[in-house]
């Protein structure tokens, strides 16, 4: 069976946990924000929360204690950094619009343009503003390891941010960052390739910066990490540009391995020699990555298998396919080997589901969404929301 230690502490308080729930454990959590705040420290550079990952706000405090800033891409984001993490965001958007822009201004201290276009149409509003704003542009360097389109931001084509041939010698008044992202739960080693190729051809204009943005998916939590490496990486940056500040702003480090989604078997049926055990939460609904990455997570107490052999297992294997409560056919993922067959109303506990999972949410066939908690580092476990037919009724309205 797969190893689950770092998830140990939710078996202690799993009778009083609801079903469904995400469940982030606090002592996980600290965890990684002492690393993070660790690398900060060391390689002096800014390291700030994207929202885009998780953005449970009544857990910000915990957060506060190791963090200043946090970046935002809506101004719903925005407005939660300053109301509820108690800063102004560092904002990037594909497009803004005149409507949507007033509300980015008030709540951010830093805002990146995804093209000249942009930044022509809004820098004027920034520059006649009344609280200092610092102004970027996003820039492509043409290169990614990112595998998988969906998540590729650098794919021919793409519609972020500008090469090094659409730029001017001299940038734009106001012009004060370069913001670039490249990454998706990379390592520090891709880093490095991707600095030579952003330095290659970006570095001419560094001495008009006063910041550069190496934004998200630096996956420094990860077990196999190699922080030492990526501490060296931006040490050296910062030794060859000493004037700039560099900011970096993972989603998946905070929360990465930080609790699980806790689930329950309702049915268990057979097709074709295929056991699907059907659960009370949804991959479409609840755990959309799994679909769209596509990834497989860890079950608790399971083996997890390749997707086909569900097909090819013995009678008395106890090997299943995990189905979703939604109508959508395609609302399951396989396979998994249990030491044992499983039984309606047995929990069904599902790795690592706290970043990004628990923001793709959606009421899809009016499912109810998982409820939120947070164990706390004393065994404490406190239920943050719990999802009623008000949530699904106000949010069709």
């Amino acid at each position: 069976m797969e190893s689950n230690l770092h998830f140990s502490a939710v078996s202690s308080c799993l009778d009083s946990i609801p079903s469904p729930c995400y469940v982030m454990e606090e002592a996980l959590l600290r965890r990684n924000l002492e690393l993070i705040d660790a690398v900060s420290r060391r390689a002096g550079v800014e390291i700030i929360l994207a929202f885009k990952s998780f953005a449970m706000w009544r857990s910000f405090p915990i957060f506060r204690e190791y963090i200043r800033f946090t970046t935002a891409s809506s101004p719903y984001e925005a407005r939660l950094a300053l109301e509820e993490f108690g800063s102004r965001a560092h904002t990037y958007s594909p497009a803004y619009t005149e409507a949507d822009f007033p509300e980015i201004m008030r709540c951010s201290s830093h805002i990146t343009f995804n093209s000249f276009s942009q930044y022509e149409r809004f820098y004027p509003m920034v520059k006649s503003g009344s609280e200092p704003i610092s102004c970027g542009i996003r820039v492509n360097p043409e290169y990614s390891e990112v595998e998988v389109e969906l998540y590729n931001p650098c794919a021919p084509g793409t519609r972020f941010g500008i090469t090094a041939d659409m730029l001017p010698t001299r940038l734009p008044e106001g012009i004060e960052g370069f913001h670039c992202h490249c990454h998706c739960e990379s390592s520090s080693y891709e880093l490095e390739r991707t600095l030579q190729h952003l330095e290659a051809k970006f570095s001419a204009w560094f001495p008009q910066l006063k910041w550069l943005n190496l934004g998200g998916g630096h996956l420094m939590t990860r077990e196999d990490y190699d922080v030492e490496h990526l501490i060296r990486l931006l040490q050296g940056l910062k030794a060859r540009y000493p004037h700039l500040d560099i900011i970096l702003e993972p989603g998946s480090a905070f929360t990465w391995q930080t609790g699980p989604l806790v689930s329950t078997v309702v049915d268990i049926v057979e097709s074709r020699g295929i056991r699907t055990a059907i659960l009370d939460v949804s991959f479409t609904c609840h755990m959309p990555d799994c679909l769209e990455m596509p990834y497989q997570p860890r079950v608790r107490g399971a083996e997890t298998l390749p997707a086909e052999a569900v097909k090819d297992a013995a009678p008395d294997e106890y090997v299943y396919r995990l189905g979703g409560n939604s109508c959508l056919s395609g609302d399951y993922m396989g396979s998994w080997r249990f030491d044992h067959p499983l039984q309606v109303g047995e929990r069904i506990i599902f790795e690592d589901m706290i970043h990004y999972t628990m923001v793709k949410t959606n009421m899809f066939n009016g499912i109810q969404h998982p409820s939120i908690a947070l164990l706390h580092a004393d065994g404490k476990l406190e239920i943050y929301k719990h999802f009623t037919y008000a949530d699904y009724k106000n949010r069709m309205s």
